[in-house]
């Protein structure tokens, strides 16, 4: 809010300057004006260039997220506990040690019996084929993206701009490509596929989207979030390894945005701010989420013991960048007092930063559902109560961790509780490998009625439910 009101002081600045600079020229007659030394006068043009070329730099373009839709499984796709555990154990893979090791997890991770596999992983052996890994990314995102056009009746041919993100499958043609042959987007479509940058690809996704719509106007960009589950399973006895088997589930989003003035009328979010943090030079937080192949060749992601670390430090990083755009001045200013009595007082040390109220500038939290912990760590970074992470802990339970697509289907919940009104903002949190933590601010500009069906309405009533977690 801050930074808008200074855009809006430069302009209305700018503006005054180019009206006075051509008052001053009409009052002046031809002569005087030859008169006038020819320094003066390449200054005074140059000074209505200036303003004219400010003006229309600093003017903002706004990103308005007309709809999503989020992948919803079919229900025989669901892998209960039980059920994941039978079918590890007959697999014959893993040893007995890696099998109680798998169980525990799975028990202590927050997610329950209706998160779902692909139906390749389903069966036994287990097929982890390239063909199977492209037909989980077919099945989803299709699915997605041909629901989000047939609800909003949008003509394939009218995307402009389309990206999409999966860290583990990147294969030829893309997965943009994909999208392009099933749906016949244009010829000219500016098409990007992202691969390798983790779960919070997503908000990554959004911020290149923002960026490509800063440059081309009157234009509608497609975003599609997905994992595939598929090629990610990891089949040695590595315990770092094999957390990953446990947690990733089946899902995906298709996201629509556009800059056009006249969608702000349908539109249902405004994007308002968007910051990213890599902690990559960190080497701690860099091998703290990293694909890697075992002593016996197997491949597989290594989740390790400083990952709640790393994410707690890229969350700290993040939001002293955030903090300035969004909290009130009363809360910077306490913030802002705390940091200096800690520099300044040795007795003052023993006490802890001040952390900002966020509750003031957000009205809801969409954490990143990438287990018990991560979520843990975020609600205890943030000073957050157990009903502000209440959509982040359904999603995990009810769908497990789907990656990158994680924060829209807590929003899918907002929505669908009836929670979100017109003028609230939302606060979505995306952790990832690198590490990464990216936040994407949206505006509520039209209310969304809890009745519009998403990948909640079918069993909405039934949440929230309380977790058990096996201590």
């Amino acid at each position: 809010m801050l930074k808008n009101n200074r855009k809006k002081y430069i302009k209305m600045k700018l503006l005054r300057m180019v009206i006075n600079n051509f008052t001053h020229l009409s009052l002046v007659n031809s002569s005087t004006f030859q008169d006038l030394p020819l320094s003066f006068t390449y200054f005074l043009v140059g000074t209505i260039l200036l303003a004219a070329v400010s003006y229309f730099a600093l003017k903002s373009n706004c990103v308005f997220l007309i709809d999503f839709t989020c992948y919803l499984p079919a229900d025989y796709l669901r892998s209960p506990t039980s059920h994941f555990t039978e079918h590890t154990e007959l697999s014959g893979v893993f040893s007995r040690e890696s099998l109680d090791f798998q169980k525990r997890v799975i028990e202590r991770s927050g997610i329950g019996d209706e998160a779902c596999f692909p139906l390749t992983m389903h069966e036994i052996p287990v097929d982890t084929s390239f063909n199977s890994a492209r037909k989980e990314v077919e099945e989803v995102l299709f699915t997605v993206v041909e629901d989000l056009f047939s609800k909003n009746s949008i003509n394939p041919k009218s995307i402009d701009i389309l990206i999409s993100n999966c860290s583990l499958f990147c294969p030829t043609p893309s997965i943009t490509g994909m999208i392009i042959n099933k749906f016949g987007l244009r010829s000219n479509i500016k098409s990007i596929s992202l691969s390798g940058m983790g779960c919070s690809a997503g908000i990554l996704s959004i911020g290149l989207a923002k960026e490509l719509l800063k440059v081309h106007k009157n234009s509608l960009a497609l975003v599609l979030s997905m994992e595939a589950v598929t090629p990610s399973g990891y089949r040695g006895h590595t315990k770092s390894m094999l957390i990953a088997n446990t947690i990733f589930r089946m899902g995906g989003v298709a996201v629509l945005l556009s800059n056009k003035k006249q969608d702000k009328w349908t539109a249902r979010y405004k994007l308002q701010h968007l910051v990213r943090t890599h902690m990559g030079a960190d080497d701690q937080a860099y091998h703290s989420v990293f694909q890697q192949v075992d002593e016996n060749g197997k491949v597989g992601v290594s989740l390790s013991r400083a990952l709640t670390h790393a994410a707690s430090k890229a969350l700290r990083t993040n939001i002293s960048e955030l903090g300035p755009l969004v909290l009130p001045y009363t809360e910077q200013l306490q913030y802002g007092w705390s940091l200096i009595r800690q520099k300044l007082s040795v007795a003052a040390r023993e006490n802890e930063i001040h952390v900002p109220k966020f509750k003031k500038a957000f009205d809801h939290f969409c954490i990143h559902a990438g287990g018990r912990a991560i979520i843990d760590a975020v609600e205890s970074n943030l000073k957050l109560q157990k009903e502000e992470g209440e959509a982040s802990r359904m999603t995990l339970y009810r769908f497990g961790n789907t990656s990158s697509s994680s924060v829209w289907y807590e929003l899918c919940y907002l929505e669908a509780k009836g929670k979100v009104k017109k003028g609230d903002r939302i606060w979505q949190i995306a952790l990832g490998s690198g590490f990464k933590c990216n936040s994407a601010v949206w505006k509520s500009i039209s209310d969304v009625h809890p009745k519009v069906r998403n990948a909640w309405s079918d069993r909405i009533h039934l949440y929230p439910v309380e977790t058990s977690i096996v201590s």
